[in-house]
Formats: structure tokens, C-alpha cells, sequence
């Protein structure tokens, strides 16, 4: 297991990359972008389509050459080092995994380069699959095995070097929805168990919030945010964050003054009492979770806020019921209610009018500039 350090085991410092457009210019997939990557974490790269992610993921690797900035591994500059000569190894969306060569020589390929003799060679490849749990299956090739067996090869083959860090680009999206769940799990305790440093891409959120010990979270080729799962579920620091981390009705306007609490007006003149923090006169944008929404009682006790709304529709989610309102401005709004609230909601039928209440301090207020970003 490699030791602790309280250095970044990787830095990045304004990195910019730059790619010509098929329709001519420039796009921009890295604009001055800055992060330390702490050792021993699970760190995900979280992100829509073309936000940046995999390019940041190359340019540490070293398959991908930055315009400018830089890069260093354990404390060493590695701007312009070739990838070979960096200690980090990659686990690729399509494994990447030689068919003709059986899993051992698979696994085994990087120390035979590098000359290690064969006795060394077998009894770390054999460590290697028993890490991943793939003891007994050597001598097949990677066509004989199923999906989830083929990428524990390529993360045997990664983690056989002893990686400073370990970078996985998108290695679950040819999954299926169980074994995906399933292989996070192992993900995460193989990470704990190496002790070094996963930076993973994905674009999946639920992934991100499962693995993670820090989210990195970008957009348009710069950093949103960065955070626990927790803080960027609870405390987004963006709308565009507030709206890409789980689920959740967003409401925008100004901060206004009454005799109890503050309220957010929204420009359709809905008023949303808010917990303690935003001034009058501030713009803001409040997001209410579903979970934090339940059907209003005639003496709820804490503060709340009301709101008038339709229910649309009803799903069944196996542990939970997911509930669709609709409020008299027509924005949707979704529904997770615990344990008694449940049963409250179904003896409410679709097309009945409903009134929704929110503790007035669970909600979280995202303060915005006077344009409104």
C-alpha cells in the first residue's frame, strides 16, 4: 500500500487546450484550468458531453499535449514527458486489452517489457488477478470472458506497475445497470484497499456520488465546482450544478423582507419563504430537493413554505414512489416522500389539487450576481 503524504499526487495549473472546429475556429476544451488531486481519493471528473473531462483525464496521462500550462505527478513536472514515462497508468473505455494474448500475458505485458523475470512476473500477475478477483482464469483470452471479467483484466494490467495514480476514462458506460452498480462498488474498495489515487471520468452522476471522495464538477472546459457528494448535493454553488446534480425544482428572483423571514420573489410573483443568510435585495435562485417536500399539515411545527400545485402523475421506484406536481406557473416539480408522507400522497389521486410544504432552512439558496449568474 502506498504511504499517505499530504502533497497532491497530481497538479494541474492553468491548463488550456484548444481543437480546430469542423466548421472552422477553435473549440476551447480546457480554459485556464487549476486543480490539486489529492493522494489517496477517489476523485471523479463529472461532466456533460464535450465539458472537458477526458481531455483533462489525457493531458495527465500525456496522450494529450496542453497549449500551455502544467502538469506534475508526485511533485514532479511532467509537461511534455511522453506517457510511458509517467507514473500513472490508464484503464480505457474499450479496455484496450490484446485478443490474442491470453488474460496472464494480458496482465503480465508491462513487466515483460520492462524485463522483470518470469518468476517475479507470475506471482505478481497472480497477485494482480486475485486482487480483482479473477484467480483461475489466466489462461483464457479476453473473448472468453464477459464484460465485467475483461475490464478486472485491464484494471489488473493497470494497478500491476504500482500506479502513483490511477486514471480510468468512462470504464463502466458498456456495462449493464447491475453489473455497473456492482463494479462500483468494487471500484471503491479496490481503490481503498491499494491506497493511491483514482481520478475517474464519467458523466453519470449517480456513479460520481457513489465512488467519490471528491467530485470534481466541469462545464464548458472550466471547474464548477469541487466537493464531497454530499456538498454538491446539498450546498451547489452554481445553478449549473444545482441542476446537474440530482434532481430538484429551481426557482430565481430577489430577496424581499417580511415580518418573519425572508422570501424569495420569482418574476411570476411567487413567494417562497427562505431560511436564514440571503439579504433583501439580493438576486437568488432557491433549490428544493424532492425529499425535502411533503404534503402540508394544518400545525407543521417549523417554519415552512407553501406551495399550490396539481398531481400529475405517480412512479413506482421499488424502495420509494416518485410523485410529479405541477404548480399554477407550470413549472414541474417532483416529489420524494418518507415513510408516512408516502401513504399520504396515495390517497391523492392525479388531477387532484395539492398543497406541498418545505421546511424553510432545508432548502439551499444559491446567491447569483446582479446578471443572474
Amino acid at each position: 500500500m502506498i504511504e499517505k503524504t499530504s502533497e497532491p499526487i497530481a497538479e494541474v495549473k492553468e491548463a488550456v487546450k484548444r481543437f480546430p472546429a469542423p466548421e472552422g475556429g477553435v473549440v476551447t476544451a480546457l480554459d485556464g484550468i487549476s486543480l490539486e488531486i489529492q493522494q489517496s481519493q477517489f476523485v471523479t471528473l463529472l461532466g456533460p458531453s464535450g465539458c472537458g473531462k477526458t481531455t483533462l483525464l489525457r493531458a495527465i496521462s500525456g496522450f494529450e499535449d496542453l497549449d500551455s500550462g502544467e502538469v506534475s505527478i508526485a511533485g514532479e513536472l511532467v509537461t511534455g514527458v511522453p506517457p510511458f514515462r509517467r507514473p500513472v497508468n490508464t484503464v480505457f473505455q474499450n479496455y484496450a486489452l490484446f485478443p490474442h494474448i491470453s488474460v496472464q500475458g494480458n496482465v503480465g505485458y508491462g513487466l515483460e517489457v520492462a524485463g522483470v523475470s518470469k518468476r517475479e512476473r507470475e506471482q505478481r500477475v497472480g497477485e494482480a488477478l486475485d486482487r480483482v478477483s479473477l484467480s483461475g482464469f489466466g489462461l483464457r483470452k479476453p473473448d472468453q470472458l464477459s464484460g465485467g471479467q475483461q475490464q478486472r483484466v485491464a484494471l489488473a494490467r493497470a494497478i500491476i506497475n504500482q500506479p502513483k495514480l490511477l486514471l480510468l476514462d468512462e470504464p463502466l458506460s458498456a456495462l449493464d445497470r447491475n453489473l455497473r452498480q456492482s463494479m462500483q462498488i468494487e471500484l471503491k474498495d479496490l481503490q481503498h484497499d491499494l491506497g493511491i489515487c483514482f481520478l475517474f471520468v464519467t458523466h453519470d452522476q449517480e456513479e460520481a456520488l457513489t465512488m467519490s471522495d471528491q467530485v470534481v464538477v466541469l462545464n464548458e472546459g472550466r471547474i464548477e465546482q469541487i466537493g464531497s457528494p454530499e456538498v454538491l448535493y446539498h450546498q451547489p454553488a452554481s445553478r449549473f450544478v444545482a441542476e446537474f446534480i440530482g434532481d430538484g425544482a429551481l426557482f430565481s428572483g430577489k430577496i424581499r423582507n417580511t415580518a418573519e423571514n425572508p422570501v424569495l420573489v420569482t418574476e411570476e410573483g411567487l413567494e417562497l419563504p427562505v431560511g436564514v443568510g440571503p439579504k433583501v435585495g439580493d438576486n437568488a435562485t432557491l433549490i428544493i430537493r424532492p425529499e425535502q417536500l411533503t404534503i402540508a399539515q394544518e400545525n407543521p411545527g417549523d417554519p415552512v413554505g407553501i406551495l399550490e400545485a396539481v398531481l400529475e402523475q405517480s412512479f413506482f421506484q421499488g424502495a420509494t414512489n416518485k410523485y410529479v406536481c405541477r404548480l399554477a406557473n407550470g413549472l414541474s416539480i417532483s416529489v420524494i416522500p418518507a415513510g408516512d408522507g408516502n401513504e399520504e400522497f396515495k390517497r391523492v389521486s392525479p388531477g387532484e389539487k395539492i398543497r406541498l410544504a418545505y421546511r424553510c432552512n432545508d432548502p439551499h439558496v444559491i446567491m447569483q450576481a446582479a446578471d443572474g449568474t
